[in-house]
């Protein structure tokens, strides 16, 4: 497929993406790019296509697959021209989009339309090893409703922090014409086991590392150029600042508290892959953004029951 004949924009995709053929051609380059058809289960080349039913049947195994196994949208009875347009928005829309508008926008249920983004988020996990090096910055904010909001009952259980959930943050910031890119963990505390793991992780050694006045940060001299602001007495010291990461906040809470009002701490790290791979990925185009997530579908599944955490027959899975 041509550079210049891949829509642009939301409108030309529906109109390209209606014929069924085009989109079937198009989801077999995502999910053969080097145009050899592979069976996803014995891995054998060795096959025959059934065109009137779209499937293969592989000679070696002498089983049948079709193009959407191994991938994001395996076992989905919803057509490719339905998901298509589910991925275009999820991964263009700055502030994100709620179950609630993707179901009125495809003639979907909500609970459909819940389903399908969060395995669009899956496609949306970046899984690289390339580890963040230059001027990095680390914070931590807490993701959650406010006490006083809440209930007088409940208030004795959440004052203060408790209740909400802890979520670190890495930022690389802009080196060589390269953007600035973040990497996002949900914590289960901020000790300092856990939040220098994660520096250590994904920063490389050596690099100059920037933080606020948290306890858990001290001891990381060994390894790293450890540069603190405490934020009780100033927000920057020349290039010594968290200020990167402070705008991605109010960005991802602008989400959570706009558009999906309350996410359960199950699910929150969905959410985190889908506003890091927005940011990440902020300088291309909406069309470039749409390719990106498209290629991130292959060798991965989300049934229904392992979202939920069950199992098919309805028993809690371990945590």
């Amino acid at each position: 497929m041509s550079e210049t004949k891949f829509p642009q924009t939301l409108h030309a995709a529906i109109k390209y993406f209606a014929d069924e053929d085009v989109a079937f051609e198009y989801m077999k380059a995502v999910r053969w790019p080097t145009g050899i058809v592979t069976c996803p289960r014995c891995s054998s080349g060795k096959n025959s296509f059934v065109k009137t039913r779209k499937i293969w049947h592989c000679s070696e195994c002498k089983r049948q697959f079709s193009i959407r196994v191994g991938t994001i949208f395996e076992d989905s009875p919803i057509k490719f021209d339905k998901w298509i347009c589910a991925t275009w928005l999820i991964a263009n829309a700055k502030n994100g989009i709620s179950s609630y508008e993707i179901g009125r926008s495809l003639g979907v249920c909500q609970k459909t339309g819940w389903f399908m983004l969060q395995r669009i988020r899956l496609a949306m996990q970046n899984g690289t090893i390339e580890k963040m090096s230059g001027r990095v910055e680390s914070d931590e904010t807490f993701i959650g409703g406010r006490s006083r909001f809440m209930h007088k009952s409940k208030w004795k259980d959440v004052s203060g922090w408790k209740g909400k959930t802890p979520v670190q943050g890495l930022l690389e910031r802009t080196t060589g014409g390269k953007a600035s890119r973040v990497k996002l963990k949900v914590l289960k505390t901020t000790r300092k086991h856990e939040v220098q793991g994660n520096v250590r992780e994904y920063v490389l050694k050596g690099s100059e590392v920037h933080t606020d006045a948290l306890r858990s940060y001290i001891g990381m001299n060994d390894e790293y150029i450890h540069q603190v602001v405490d934020h009780a007495i100033c927000y920057a010291k020349g290039h010594v600042h968290t200020n990167g990461l402070e705008n991605f906040w109010c960005l991802l809470k602008r989400t959570i508290k706009g558009t999906y009002v309350n996410v359960e701490p199950f699910h929150l790290f969905r959410y985190l892959d889908e506003q890091a791979f927005r940011f990440n990925e902020r300088k291309d185009t909406d069309a470039g953004r749409f390719i990106k997530v498209m290629a991130g579908i292959v060798g991965k599944s989300l049934t229904f029951a392992k979202l939920t955490g069950k199992t098919e027959g309805g028993e809690c899975l371990p945590a």
